[in-house]
C-alpha cells in the first residue's frame, strides 16, 4: 500500500513540475522594424514590437503573416497596436501568439 501511495505521489509531483506554464499577454506597438521603428535589417522588411519604449525583433511571426505590409494600412506603413504573447530573449521576442487589434469605429452622435 505505501508502494503505491509513494509512486501515485511521485506521479502527481512530476505531472505538476512539468506543467507548461503560460505565456504572459502584452499590449504592443508593432511594425515593420525598418521602415518605422528605425532598427537595421540585414533582410529588409520584418516584424517588430516596440514596449515601454524598446524595440525587439519578432520571432515566431513574420510580417507577412499580417496582410500585405506595403498597404495603406500595412505594417511598413503604419504603425499597429497588437496582443502578443510569448517571451524576450535578448533582443528578441520569441512570440507564441500575435494578434493586432483592430480600430474601434467611433459613433456619430446625432
Amino acid at each position: 500500500m505505501k508502494n503505491i501511495l509513494l509512486i501515485a505521489t511521485i506521479l502527481l509531483l512530476s505531472t505538476t513540475l512539468n506543467a507548461q506554464k503560460k505565456d504572459k499577454t502584452y499590449k504592443v506597438l508593432t511594425a515593420c522594424g525598418q521602415c518605422q521603428f528605425d532598427m537595421n535589417s540585414p533582410t529588409g522588411c520584418a516584424l517588430a514590437i516596440q514596449l515601454a519604449g524598446k524595440k525587439y525583433w519578432v520571432d515566431g511571426s513574420t510580417i507577412s503573416d499580417h496582410g500585405d505590409e506595403h498597404a495603406d494600412d500595412g505594417l511598413c506603413k503604419k504603425v499597429r497596436k497588437a496582443k502578443v504573447q510569448g517571451t524576450f530573449k535578448g533582443k528578441r521576442f520569441e512570440s507564441s501568439s500575435f494578434v493586432l487589434i483592430s480600430k474601434k469605429k467611433k459613433k456619430k452622435k446625432k
